[in-house]
């Protein structure tokens, strides 16, 4: 099976790798010491129209397609991890954009996909993140309104929020199927926002928890209907587990390009370091396995384009793709030895930021058990059974 990208995809990816090598590399050491994107990086994602993945285009963003976001943030994760869960695509907007209703995507799309406005999407919980389902945070029904109260840890764009994306247990009679409503939400009275959380990776993505206290909302704000809310998350779910995987790849195409260079200018024992063969076997499984990254999370982004529940094909490369990072980053260290370990380079931080690749929208683990699941009770199905690849 070949690949070829369209020509409107490869240049949103040629202007994401100058926007990464022209303006965030050069303050990437700056990010992380700060935990802070710089305004002035925003402000040029802003201008190129980086915010407006996952918005159609008549709400001024980039269109709806799947392979452009992943292409897309797989080129940002050449840079700092926290830049690319601050800048495109949003979970929040995906979400409005699927289940909102016209006057919702009227107020909140546009400002969304110009940057004028961050949106936060309220998930995981101390005893929820993997396991959606498992949510405590109530919304109680007062007086014509809602009332919501709990608390959402590790929330992205939360330190500079204005729209928070929340889901709460409306019926705890129903369960998840019919017991969780999903709402959108303007930042109010009700809604505090935590100390900026400090993490090994992924600095400068505004992470922090986000506490409501018997916040309103309005029957107006509730996002799709009430009790839809998982129906929603899965949705969303799916597709951040694919722009994980594009994550993934971006870190092990990076990795390989820095081992690659260096094993050219290093030299032990009077030779370039990239030709001994143990350097050479760290380079070939590190491409080999990009190869086949890039297959999975184009393969699974295609069908989502198409239409298609591509579900177990988003689980497959958010499995093979995070873990893929995890060792390609391990090598990348090895290979640079000392200056791999060292903070002066960008090496270490690319492990730091990928290890979170492997938690993050469901961990390894929880992929592995929806995986076999599903081909335990339905089979290998069209991708898997022989000659399943068209």
């Amino acid at each position: 099976m070949v690949l070829r990208l369209p020509e409107e995809v490869r240049q949103i990816r040629d202007t994401v790798r100058a926007f990464v090598d022209d303006i965030v590399q050069p303050r990437a050491a700056e990010i992380d010491r700060a935990n802070e994107i710089p305004e002035e990086i925003l402000d040029k994602a802003r201008e190129l129209g980086l915010f407006g993945f996952s918005i159609p285009e008549a709400y001024g963003g980039l269109g709806e397609s799947e392979l452009a976001s992943s292409v897309a943030l797989e080129t940002m994760s050449h840079g700092p991890g926290g830049v690319t869960f601050f800048v495109a695509p949003s979970a929040p907007a995906a979400a409005i954009n699927l289940v909102g209703r016209p006057d919702q995507k009227d107020r909140y799309l546009p400002d969304l996909a110009a940057g004028k406005r961050y949106a936060a999407f309220c998930l995981s919980e101390a005893g929820a993140g993997s396991d959606a389902a498992g949510i405590k945070a109530r919304a109680v029904r007062k007086g014509g309104r809602w009332s919501i109260s709990g608390t959402k840890l590790w929330i992205s764009r939360a330190n500079k929020a204005g729209v928070f994306l929340v889901s709460a247990v409306t019926d705890p009679d129903k369960g998840a199927k019919g017991g969780i409503t999903v709402f959108l939400l303007d930042k109010r009275k009700g809604i505090k926002v935590g100390k900026q959380d400090w993490q090994l990776g992924g600095r400068g993505s505004g992470s922090a928890e986000v506490h409501f206290d018997e916040c309103e909302a309005s029957d107006d704000e509730v996002l799709g209907e009430v009790g839809y809310g998982f129906n929603a998350l899965k949705f969303i779910l799916g597709r951040a587990r694919l722009w994980a995987a594009a994550r993934g790849v971006g870190v092990i195409s990076r990795a390989a390009e820095l081992s690659i260079a260096h094993a050219e200018t290093r030299q032990q024992f009077g030779k370039k370091i990239g030709e001994f063969q143990a350097i050479k076997h760290k380079i070939a499984d590190m491409t080999a396995d990009l190869y086949t990254a890039r297959l999975l999370l184009y393969q699974a982004a295609m069908l989502f384009d198409e239409g298609k529940d591509a579900a177990q094909e988003a689980a497959y490369a958010k499995l093979f793709c995070s873990e893929a990072a995890g060792r390609a980053a391990d090598s990348a260290v090895q290979i640079h030895g000392a200056m791999g370990v060292s903070q002066e380079f960008g090496v270490e931080r690319l492990y730091r930021d990928c290890r979170a690749y492997r938690i993050l929208d469901g961990t390894s683990d929880i992929q592995r058990g929806m995986i076999a699941s599903r081909v335990q009770r339905v089979g290998l199905g069209h991708t898997l059974a022989p000659g399943g690849l068209e």
